[in-house]
């Protein structure tokens, strides 16, 4: 990243000098005077608790790079000396008091006060630990979630230079902050680069100002950033360099507009003001080669728009016409024969925009209903622990509403315990009448549900007969079987077990019923809603897709996985999507190309859970056929132009040998309607994660461009095994920033893999006049098509 260039200004950003400091990671994070983060360098005794009868001491301590902690036994044994670490970047959140499954169980017998949880993203179980006072909890929760808050906002220069320390920590094998050329060769390995030991040998020489055979903390740090130069970014600076030695305004705005960008003069010296550290180069309006690579690396230049992390769409159309972000089975943790049952999943899928998530309910000990995969070797957790939990975590990360899918297999005696726990936990949240001023048969808006959570069951429904003036009560099922009930009254009626009054009651817009063909449904209420496994949704699809997606254009639909997919795999959402299914249930708790796409399709708009579903696909009378899109509003055929060019810092694949350097090929795939569904891949580069470069270009036929998705995947290629996955980057084809872009990677489970990242170039056409390249003006058609429904 920083070469010669950066001796000739050493005052830009005060680093790669030979007057360099020890880069100092907490003060880069803001926290150096922190109290709470000074009581966890310090470490803390603490108590880790798995059950009331597995209790042990542990030792938690907060590493110097500020992100680091540790996790270690008090055994002195050599068989267990355990020591365990996790980053802040790994934690979801951090719950204080007896919150967790085990530590309700031991209410009474522990303090509330001392007691903290730390719930992990992904499998890792939850670590639930017991401190030594009630200030001591407060502090770890307290500080573990102002390092989050720091970590995120920290720059991708400072991620580097956090990044560049945590490794030199590693390869500093003496401790004494020096390194000799037998540590830099483990530092090498370490970030997965294969230099030559000529050129590796010659690095260290040229650093070795003292030439003592050992570098100091500053020469090592020249080192590291002498291997982080990157001469693919000089590349494009000197191509719009009118001097070749630094960017006036002018040039700048040039870049921009190439970029698609605003290519305003004024918005090129905002970008100097910002980017350029070079106090000379900013006061006279120039962005030298290090300021460019400061922007170039910034969030600004992401592939991913930047107006698309705020909800930029219109929200006040029926719920019927966005895209819903839905969970299955949100309570496992694993498969859903044996998994574990926990409130934590619910964490973190509410944590990650989720706006319907599923409660399976079954009849439980004392009076109390519980929450489990039926007639499995899954746990169970209380229904009242798993709503005490989506009470609290709701709406942090979406106003927008919530819809409990509540598969319901309790008596009536515990569905009237079920609809009381929800009343008085959820209270005002909890949405028990149609909204005044509107249509009780018509679906309401996301705008005007916003903060209230929807129960999504079956519902007794009062029928009126035209020969009396008595009303009678039917479930779906006999609806459908015209078998009307007698009585508004709580008990069996030919061997079917009837609802809850007080649960029925709860069920407003959103009213579950089985699906008796297209024709039926359109004489229905706009509130009900059916829901498909996985396999009918597929035929309707393929057998009828414009009826579907006309229905959906009214009706909302949910579709699940199929009950054979025992380890708790999933299908393909895209398929499900192009039908315009709105709530496409996946297993969260199962990473993998699903789960990316799933990710990928709600990264818009601001994370909130609802996309707004193309203009084509909310028209009643639409001809839109995903399996047919030869023509037609929908049929926009783009040319999209993709070349890779590098990537920097790639991690190893978990499963690796820490000797090994991974040869990474990178995928660019487009998942859309079927005859847009494509992927090509580079060639592999040997023995090179740090900096490898591939420069292949791919062109991709887009006809349908306000439905596709586009998938970057790199991968580690091995010639006698399956290939590992080393991290992904998914978003919509409408996201798409064109010019010069990073893409910034993510882990298996959907978290930063900062600072690995992809550079590339992006070119969209539009196949009607081909001499134009409309920069990012697909980033902006669904907020215009929203504008115009």
């Amino acid at each position: 990243m920083l070469g010669s260039r950066r001796k000739a200004a050493p005052e830009d950003n005060g680093a790669g000098t030979s007057e360099s400091k020890a880069i100092d990671p907490l003060r880069n994070l803001g926290v150096h005077t922190d109290e709470d983060v000074k009581l966890m360098l310090q470490g803390s005794s603490m108590v880790k608790v798995r059950s009331p009868r597995w209790q042990k001491q542990r030792t938690l301590k907060l590493l110097e790079d500020g992100i680091t902690i540790w996790c270690q036994s008090h055994k002195t044994s050599s068989r267990a000396k355990e020591q365990q670490s996790f980053s802040v970047l790994e934690v979801e959140c951090v719950r204080e008091g007896c919150q967790s499954e085990v530590l309700r169980r031991m209410v009474g017998s522990v303090p509330n006060d001392r007691c903290l949880t730390v719930i992990f993203k992904g499998p890792r179980k939850s670590l639930d630990l017991l401190c030594q006072s009630k200030e001591e909890a407060q502090c770890w929760a307290r500080g573990i979630r102002t390092l989050q808050e720091r970590v995120a906002n920290m720059t991708h220069k400072e991620k580097l230079d956090h990044w560049i320390h945590a490794f030199l920590s590693r390869a500093d094998q003496n401790h004494d902050d020096k390194m000799s050329y037998n540590e830099v060769q483990t530092l090498l390995q370490m970030i997965n680069i294969d230099l030559s030991d000529q050129y590796a040998r010659s690095l260290f020489q040229k650093c070795d100002q003292s030439a003592d055979g050992r570098l100091d903390h500053g020469e090592i740090e020249v080192f590291c950033r002498e291997l982080l130069r990157r001469p693919e970014l000089d590349a494009v600076f000197i191509r719009y360099s009118s001097n070749g030695c630094v960017l006036s305004t002018v040039d700048l705005r040039d870049f921009l507009q190439d970029q698609g960008e605003d290519a305003s003069l004024i918005h090129a010296q905002s970008l100097i003001l910002t980017y350029e550290l070079n106090e000379w180069a900013q006061k006279n309006q120039f962005m030298t080669p290090n300021g460019f690579t400061m922007y170039m690396l910034s969030k600004e230049n992401c592939v991913f728009d930047p107006d698309h992390t705020r909800v930029y769409q219109n929200m006040t159309y029926s719920l019927a016409h966005y895209f819903i972000s839905s969970s299955h089975n949100t309570y496992l943790t694993k498969d859903q024969l044996t998994g574990e049952s926990s409130t934590e999943p619910y964490i973190r899928a509410l944590n990650h925009g989720c706006r319907c998530v599923e409660l399976d309910c079954w009849d439980g000990d004392r009076g109390e209903p519980v929450i489990y995969h039926g007639h499995t070797l899954t746990s169970k957790v209380p229904f009242v622990e798993v709503i005490e939990t989506i009470n609290e975590y709701a709406f942090k990360a979406s106003p927008y509403p919530l819809i409990l899918s509540l598969e319901n297999h309790c008596s009536v005696e515990q569905q009237t315990i079920m609809a009381r726990h929800l009343r008085t936990i959820l209270r005002e949240k909890l949405l028990t009448k149609p909204l005044s001023g509107l249509d009780p048969q018509c679906l309401p808006s996301p705008e005007d549900l916003k903060f209230k959570i929807l129960v999504k069951a079956k519902k007794e429904r009062i029928m009126e007969e035209t020969s009396s003036s008595s009303s009678e009560l039917s479930s779906s099922e006999e609806e459908a079987e015209g078998k009307p009930r007698k009585k508004r009254e709580n008990k069996k009626l030919s061997g079917v077990l009837k609802m809850s009054l007080e649960l029925s009651d709860l069920v407003v817009y959103t009213r579950s019923v089985p699906f008796k063909g297209f024709d039926q449904a359109a004489r229905n209420p706009a509130t009900e809603i059916s829901s498909f496994s996985e396999n009918e949704a597929l035929r309707h699809i393929k057998d009828s897709g414009m009826h579907f997606v006309r229905h959906n254009s009214r009706q909302l639909s949910r579709i699940y996985p199929s009950g054979q997919r025992l380890q708790s795999s999933n299908f393909n959402p895209q398929d499900m999507w192009n039908g315009g299914c709105q709530m496409v249930a996946l297993n969260f708790q199962t990473p993998g190309e699903q789960m990316d796409l799933n990710q990928g399709r709600f990264l818009q708009n601001g994370l909130c859970g609802y996309v707004l579903k193309p203009r084509f696909m909310c028209q009643s009378d639409t001809a839109f056929n995903p399996e047919n899109v030869g023509g037609g509003p929908s049929h926009r055929p783009a040319l999209l132009t993709v070349r890779v060019i590098s990537a920097q810092q790639l991690p190893k694949p978990d499963c690796d040998k820490p000797s090994s350097i991974v040869d990474p090929q990178v995928w660019v795939e487009v998942h859309g309607v079927p005859i847009d569904n494509n992927k090509k891949k580079t060639h592999h580069v040997d023995n090179n994660g740090f900096n490898p470069r591939w420069d292949c270009t791919f062109n991709f036929t887009v006809h349908v461009p306000d439905l596709a998705l586009v998938r970057f995947m790199v991968e580690d290629h091995d010639y006698t095994s399956s290939n590992d996955f080393l991290g992904q980057f998914t978003l919509p084809f409408t996201s798409l920033c064109t010019g010069y872009r990073h893409v910034r990677l993510l882990k298996l489970d959907g978290s930063s893999l900062s600072p690995a990242s992809i550079f590339i170039h992006i070119k969209i056409t539009s196949h009607q006049s081909p001499s134009k390249s409309p920069a990012k003006s697909p980033a902006k058609s669904p907020a215009s098509s929203a504008k115009n429904y």
